[in-house]
């Protein structure tokens, strides 16, 4: 995927508006920390999923500045509700601001802390859940989560291909870990997507 062909899908497909585009850049102004933001096709995906699965509770596990939330809430009813679980009050008071602008603010609830204490702590049923957290997690993440999301429900997580190295012998051996684990799972189906960094779609059956 080279950055014109990647450009010319978003431009054709669902095309930043001026709210997502200035998050974008001021989450680029953080250097090397804005390798972690979601990519414009995959926060596409995400609003366009939200919608397609009727969800109106949703949560978040690693929400950074919020480009990603911003994405799904944007897909929720107006009495819709994300709850974002995040360790970092900087970053994520970054997303605020553009949640705000969006009109958006209402249906997010974030919770600082540790995200599988966070976790632990969620309750009732879900539509959809995004993670995109720290990678090691993904099996315990994944664990619970499957509990909370309900038949027909969506778990995607990122980063799963690892620019690639996922199937080389020194690739992130969590990452491998972690998608031979669902990959076996009677309880969902599995769907390995090669957009941005690698995106895996769980249907809870």
């Amino acid at each position: 995927m080279t950055e014109q062909l990647h450009d010319y899908m978003v431009a054709h497909g669902m095309p930043l508006d001026d709210i997502a585009a200035d998050l974008v850049a001021e989450t680029q102004q953080l250097g090397d920390a804005a390798g972690m933001l979601t990519t414009a096709d995959q926060a596409a995906l995400l609003t366009t999923l939200t919608r397609l699965i009727s969800a109106r509770r949703a949560v978040e596990i690693g929400t950074f500045t919020g480009f990603s939330a911003l994405a799904i809430s944007r897909g929720l009813p107006e009495d819709g509700q994300l709850i974002c679980l995040d360790a970092s009050e900087e970053w994520t008071s970054i997303g605020r601001k553009y949640w705000e602008r969006a009109g958006v603010s209402s249906r997010i609830e974030l919770r600082i802390g540790d995200g599988h204490e966070l976790a632990a702590a969620l309750d009732g049923s879900f539509d959809l859940a995004f993670v995109d957290a720290d990678k090691p997690g993904y099996i315990d993440y994944f664990e619970r989560l499957v509990e909370l999301i309900r038949p027909n429900g969506l778990i995607l997580f990122d980063n799963t291909l690892a620019g690639g190295r996922v199937v080389n012998s020194d690739g992130p051996a969590d990452r491998r870990e972690f998608n031979a684990h669902i990959a076996k799972d009677d309880r969902v189906d599995v769907v390995m997507l090669g957009i941005g960094d690698g995106l895996t779609l769980v249907r809870k059956k």
